[in-house]
């Protein structure tokens, strides 16, 4: 069986932590100004993982955010996995030097595999494949542009790789508060031997717990944002799977 975590996240727009309708960036919801506290809370509240993501930089492949990052850095002894606008070998360094402990790439998967690679190699442990689809298939550059590869197309290119972990989003479960897409994650799992992480929809405690049954399909861990910031899912909820954890 994986080890299971839970990842809170943070999606950072204009150095606020915000949330997403379906990825759309005229549909973010701003829950906290000061995303170092918001990291502050995540942690008191028992969780070891925190899942940040840079969505300007996602579109503007820069790092966009970086003084709130930095920030969150800072302030907590939180593992942070990072993600958005992150696409050379020195910028993935750059971003572990500072203490970040996994770099996401995404949109870089897709155009350029062989640096995913290069960066497995060189970070050992320290790389994560974000694989976002929509009916399936791959979108990038912050989701505004879809391709025709399917999500497990691009993670069996990555098999033997050393890739950490790939995180899985149906974009269509993004903030829609709808359930997650439980099943087509757990049968890409199924297909490939890199452990995967569940994004978007989770809404209620119920669905976590059918993740993490999920875990002998390949299931390592799951994301949850919106369903935190509004309550329908409390870390008293989650209490057991940490512990599992």
């Amino acid at each position: 069986m994986n080890h299971f975590n839970i990842y809170p996240a943070i999606d950072l727009k204009d150095g606020h932590c915000v949330r997403l309708l379906h990825g759309e960036m005229d549909k973010a919801t701003v829950f906290s100004n000061s995303p170092a506290d918001q990291a502050k809370q995540f942690e008191a509240a028992g969780f070891e993982w925190l899942h940040v993501v840079d969505l300007n930089g996602a579109f503007t492949g820069q790092s966009e955010n970086a003084d709130a990052i930095s920030a969150i850095l800072a302030s907590t002894q939180l593992k942070v996995q990072l993600g958005g606008g992150i696409r050379t070998i020195e910028h993935i360094r750059a971003w572990l030097e500072r203490g970040i402990h996994r770099v996401i790439l995404g949109t870089v998967a897709l155009r350029n595999p062989a640096l995913v690679k290069e960066a497995c190699a060189l970070f050992p442990g320290q790389i994560v494949v974000g694989i976002d689809a929509r009916q399936g298939l791959v979108a990038v550059e912050g989701w505004a542009e879809q391709s025709d590869m399917s999500a497990l197309e691009l993670a069996k290119k990555f098999e033997d790789a050393g890739v950490a972990a790939i995180i899985y989003t149906d974009i269509g479960r993004d903030g829609a508060m709808q359930g997650p897409n439980l099943e087509e994650t757990a049968q890409l799992a199924e297909q490939i031997s890199i452990p995967v992480i569940l994004s978007g929809g989770i809404t209620r405690p119920t669905d976590v717990h059918a993740t993490f049954d999920a875990q002998a399909r390949g299931i390592s861990g799951v994301i949850i944002g919106r369903a935190l910031y509004e309550g329908s899912v409390t870390p008293a909820d989650l209490q057991r799977y940490l512990k599992a954890a």
